[in-house]
């Protein structure tokens, strides 16, 4: 396929999560080279061991032990990260797909994932690279410099970290988004927010953009559910809003777990009194997967009641996500009220958006989207 074709199809979201083989370098392989091995940051020694501090979950790791996340390990009394420019899904995709729905639209961006996740959510869409580690995948050789330059042949505008948990690859995220932002490349983390509070300010640093997963507004739900705490992704939310990340929140509905009206008002009505009444919140409709196969996917009218909550309680964009041809994907002015933005899937059909304001009352909209 040629390459304009390529990123075409790319842009009417033809594409999937897996390597793509014009985008691969060299042969894809099992094995983890040497040259993935890189010294990881935020580690310290303790008495039981050697500790990450990267994450809430704080592993603390002997000589030959892998963290949580399966990509990082002790070797001689340090702790290495094995996911360094050795990817296992590479891909163009539209960056409505992440899903940014206020950020650069229409636009492609490349993505890339190692195998590895710090949180074990039972209904992982991605789980046979996130719950598994660099040695376990078929990755491609692809170190920063050329992600950079394949982004460039490819006429993406970003570069998005995504499928997995980029929090686990953090050190391939930081140099490669440090190169991207000298080369004129937007950074866009898509995350589960699972980070301590001083890798995500230095990776604030280089990151434009971020959908964040906000997985369930009940701490006991959050355990049970992936493995993690809610209080963290709280917190994430917070510092990426005062770094000013441009963010937006997704969050998924899962029946019998995250689908309880109460908590969806107490969510929205936590994210207005924290001031994030202009971030868009993405409503996603689950699809059984995983460990959690035996539900049946999310109601409709379930998703729809969210949205109406969402704006009861005073966020201005709120979206359905996975539910084609649901208008709730549109945008709207939250001042006149008038459609500014409407898509189709993935592909934006109108844009009645000038220099960040609605074209009707020039009002400014929420968003980056030159």
């Amino acid at each position: 396929m040629k390459k304009r074709e390529f990123v075409k199809n790319c842009l009417m979201g033809a594409g999937v999560i897996t390597a793509c083989p014009a985008l691969l370098h060299g042969s894809p392989s099992r094995h983890v080279k040497e040259r993935n091995y890189r010294l990881a940051l935020f580690q310290e020694e303790s008495a039981k061991g050697i500790m990450c501090r990267i994450c809430p979950n704080e592993c603390v790791l002997k000589e030959g032990e892998l963290s949580e996340c399966r990509n990082r390990i002790v070797r001689n009394g340090k702790l290495y990260t094995m996911a360094y420019g050795n990817p296992c899904a590479i891909n163009l995709d539209p960056v409505e797909k992440k899903p940014l729905y206020h950020f650069m639209p229409s636009t492609i961006t490349f993505s890339i994932a190692t195998a590895g996740c710090n949180l074990a959510c039972l209904n992982c869409q991605n789980w046979t690279i996130s719950q598994t580690s660099p040695d376990k995948t078929r990755n491609s050789d692809l170190m920063p410099g050329s992600v950079i330059s394949n982004a460039h042949n490819y006429q993406c505008k970003s570069i998005s970290y995504t499928y997995s948990e980029p929090i686990t690859f953090y050190e391939y995220v930081f140099d490669s988004a440090t190169l991207a932002r000298q080369s004129g490349l937007r950074n866009i983390l898509v995350s589960n927010g699972y980070i301590n509070t001083e890798p995500l300010l230095k990776l604030s640093s280089v990151i434009d953009a971020a959908n964040i997963d906000l997985k369930s507004f009940n701490d006991k739900t959050y355990i049970k559910l992936t493995g993690g705490k809610l209080e963290p992704v709280l917190e994430t939310l917070k510092i990426l809003k005062e770094e000013q990340v441009w963010l937006e929140i997704t969050n998924l509905v899962v029946p019998e777990w995250t689908d309880k009206m109460d908590e969806i008002r107490e969510m929205c009505k936590w994210l207005y009194s924290n001031g994030f009444s202009d971030t868009p919140l993405h409503f996603s409709r689950f699809t059984p997967m995983y460990k959690l196969e035996q539900l049946p996917p999310t109601p409709v009218s379930i998703l729809n009641r969210a949205w109406e909550i969402a704006r009861e309680e005073g966020i201005n964009h709120v979206y359905i996500g996975n539910v084609p041809g649901t208008h709730a994907c549109d945008t709207f002015c939250d001042k006149c009220g008038e459609k500014v933005v409407e898509r189709r899937g993935y592909t934006i059909t109108a844009n009645n958006i000038e220099n960040g304001r609605c074209k009707f009352c020039n009002s400014v909209i929420s968003g980056v989207w030159e």
